[in-house]
């Protein structure tokens, strides 16, 4: 994998590069819309690429492991030509899932044993098997084993936790770097910046990853009940330790003001279940705001979703039209909601993209964030 830092905004740190990889380049900044069990929920891959302008989605090493498992994955050359997608492809670790699997899963210096959300079975995750299963997914980018630390977690814990994952992560290394992909093309492991709120265990992460020389890094644990605030303080400490000349990746974040507060702050990727979850239970994101499509006050308004007229889907369904496919849980809705969605947040990251090589993205910021934010 290869990164090229084109442009940073003058008076401020937001950035535009380029990711190369053997399926393909990544303009950034980024968001990755999440298939997390190798699917996108509702949206088929040619509306992806075509529709939405997807450049990378995400898969989850947890969930594909359980379903459809290793063997079929391996059998079908991997998630690439499991699920038809020929783009750039990342997996996380599944340490945020075993991490959420708080009342069936026991953390040891060897690894992480867990029940299954889905019967009950018992299986053990380490360092070494969660590098083994990444190859065998076969995504582009495999993001190393982690403990996701609790945003309010006491300071023992998190210093706890962050000695656990250091463990793992150097284990995760060797383990990498003595195995090989399986399908005839390039992996990248991005390590995960641990520490919880506390500012001397984020430097004491960020400083030892930066050491490790990986092909991109990735600040993990935020965006899980911390205050916002706190996430941006620990976001901006971090990336002025991180290699400059290495794709950032802020895992799970976030809403769109999140994730343009973020770009200003150095950060390159994003992933979040938000445009697609949010869609499903009708809350649509627009840039003139944010809208319950359950609300009554859409059932007669016959405009488009957009008011400007310019739709992130390729037909202009009316707002009266959606609202009554999600009031009626017709599946269309679902769809329509998560293709309009997912739309909008790669609009965003593309503008933003636009005014960083413009000089023009902290005014930009400025002028949409009242926008964006707004409940309609």
């Amino acid at each position: 994998m290869d990164f090229q830092l084109q442009h940073t905004e003058s008076g401020s740190n937001a950035r535009a590069g380029l990711i190369t990889t053997d399926h393909g380049q990544i303009e950034t900044p980024i968001f990755m819309p999440v298939g997390t069990v190798g699917s996108v929920k509702a949206v088929h891959m040619t509306e992806l690429k075509e529709d939405i302008g997807a450049q990378i989605i995400l898969g989850n090493t947890y969930h594909l492991y359980l379903r459809p498992g290793l063997e079929i994955l391996r059998q079908a050359g991997g998630l690439h030509k499991f699920n038809s997608w020929d783009g750039p492809i990342l997996t996380d670790s599944g340490g945020f899932q075993v991490f959420s699997l708080t009342d069936n899963r026991k953390l040891m210096q060897e690894g992480a044993e867990f029940r299954s959300h889905l019967d009950g079975s018992k299986h053990f995750f380490t360092p070494e098997n969660v590098m083994d299963i990444q190859r065998v997914i076969g995504a582009d980018i495999i993001m190393a084993f982690d403990e996701c630390t609790p945003g309010d977690a006491d300071y023992a814990y998190a210093k706890q936790s962050l000695d656990l994952t250091e463990q793992w992560l150097d284990r995760c290394f060797n383990r990498f770097n003595e195995t090989e992909g399986l399908y005839g093309y390039q992996q990248a492991l991005f390590p995960i910046v641990q520490g919880c709120v506390y500012p001397d265990l984020r430097k004491r992460a960020a400083e030892n990853i930066a050491k490790k020389g990986a092909d991109g890094n990735a600040i993990g644990g935020l965006a899980v009940g911390e205050p916002t605030e706190k996430m941006y303080e620990m976001v901006e400490l971090v990336n002025d330790i991180l290699p400059k000349n290495k794709p950032r990746y802020l895992m799970g974040v976030g809403t769109p003001a999140n994730i343009l507060e973020s770009i200003e702050r150095g950060i390159d990727m994003f992933d979040c279940i938000m445009p697609t979850r949010n869609g499903r239970n009708g809350q649509i994101f627009t840039k003139h705001g944010i809208m319950n499509m359950r609300n009554e006050k859409w059932k007669n308004d016959f405009s488009p979703i957009e008011e400007d007229g310019a739709s992130f889907v390729d037909t202009q369904y009316s707002k009266a039209y959606l609202r009554h496919l999600i009031h009626t849980n017709e599946i269309l809705g679902l769809q329509i909601a998560s293709i309009h969605n997912l739309a909008f947040y790669l609009w965003l990251v593309k503008e933003a993209r636009k005014h960083i090589i413009a000089n023009t993205f902290s005014v930009w910021k400025r002028s949409i964030m009242d926008d964006i934010t707004r409940r309609l």
